[in-house]
């Protein structure tokens, strides 16, 4: 899947400047049609949320710009290729990344654009129930400093932002000047099951990466139907499904929570605890949850991950509780398209108990 670089001489670059123009003026409009965005991340930081929210306002104007990016040597620095041992996945501390890269799941890309004297390579991608997973490794001719990179890669779907999304973004460093990174991406709406993907980095410099990869989503996922509803001091939680497949295992849900203070409700600090019939706990790995205002209340919607399950399993019993945050904080857009930081406010947060409940794995 890598991508092939043919050198425009006649490139054209009012139409570039005209199509980021346009592109920003369409996500305004977005921005502004849509009354309160918040995207809540627990495994994202304070200095890397600003960076992640930030970003937003950027991601229609490079779906329109990308195609170009890709045929001139005008929009892009010059192209190398990074010496790779091994993988991203393959040497992270994920057993379904690695189990993914181990089966041949993952999309191998290898693509590497340098600016500014750091190297960026697109490592390889892996598109499942859980959602998107990128590894990404970084070079530098000098000493990176904490935060470079953000929260991460902007993305778009087949060009276009998508209303919401969560995920988590994570820095290994291997030397002074060499790092790896892995970002998990979940999206809230109906996915596609092959799409473009566009991806853009910022730089703390002002430096900007462009990737476009088509991915393609793995087969042979099963989904297993909970439909669960309970309501707890306020909470009210629903359980969509369960997903299975060889990458990992899923739980969607939704939770809503009357209240217009995201700092101040707990519905977003949902988490899952599973354990098999024979009493073994699969490991969870979080996710974020991506929040929107809707009238008097506060909806999040997310797709929590696990380990991949063993074919023995017939049955899991799932417990949800509250992993009640200790710091954050983030940006709500208003109306007109406005920011404003909110500060954390959390600390004052009761917990609560749910009931937990069965799941019958079919064979």
């Amino acid at each position: 899947m890598k991508e092939s670089h043919e050198q425009v001489e006649n490139f054209p670059k009012e139409q570039v400047r005209s199509a980021i123009q346009a592109g920003i003026s369409q996500a305004e409009l977005q921005m502004n049609g849509n009354k309160v965005s918040y995207k809540y991340n627990h495994k994202i930081s304070n200095k890397k949320k600003k960076g992640l929210y930030a970003m937003s306002s950027v991601a229609v104007a490079f779906g329109l710009l990308v195609a170009s990016s890709y045929q001139s040597p005008a929009l892009t620095s010059t192209l190398s290729q990074i010496p790779i041992i091994g993988s991203v996945f393959a040497d992270s501390n994920s057993v379904s990344l690695k189990q993914a890269q181990k089966k041949g799941l993952t999309s191998q890309i290898g693509e590497t654009q340098t600016v500014n004297g750091i190297s960026v390579t697109l490592d390889e991608i892996l598109y499942d129930q859980n959602g998107i997973s990128l590894g990404y490794i970084i070079k530098s001719e000098k000493k990176l400093g904490e935060y470079y990179f953000g929260a991460g890669m902007d993305f778009t779907i087949n060009g276009k932002s998508p209303d919401g999304s969560s995920g988590s973004y994570g820095e290994k460093v291997q030397s002074a000047t060499t790092r790896t990174a892995i970002q998990e991406i979940n999206i809230s709406e109906d996915m596609p099951n092959s799409f473009e993907l566009g991806l853009i980095l910022h730089g703390k410099n002002g430096e900007t990466w462009y990737f476009s990869n088509p991915v393609k989503k793995i087969t042979d996922i099963k989904k297993v139907p909970i439909h669960h509803l309970q309501n707890v001091d306020g909470i009210a939680l629903k359980v969509e499904d369960l997903s299975l497949s060889k990458t990992g295992m899923s739980i969607a849900y939704e939770s809503t929570e009357k209240g217009e203070d995201f700092e101040l409700s707990r519905a977003g600090d949902i988490e899952f605890r599973v354990i098999d019939q024979d009493g073994k706990e699969i490991a969870s790995h979080s996710g974020g949850a991506e929040g929107q205002r809707v009238k008097d209340k506060l909806v999040f919607k997310s797709n929590k991950k696990f380990d991949p399950i063993n074919s023995h399993v017939t049955e899991l019993t799932v417990t949800p509780y509250l992993s009640l945050p200790t710091e954050g904080g983030g940006v709500e857009f208003g109306e007109k398209g406005e920011s404003r930081d909110i500060g954390f406010k959390g600390g004052s947060l009761k917990p609560v108990k749910f009931k937990s409940f069965k799941v019958k794995i079919p064979k």
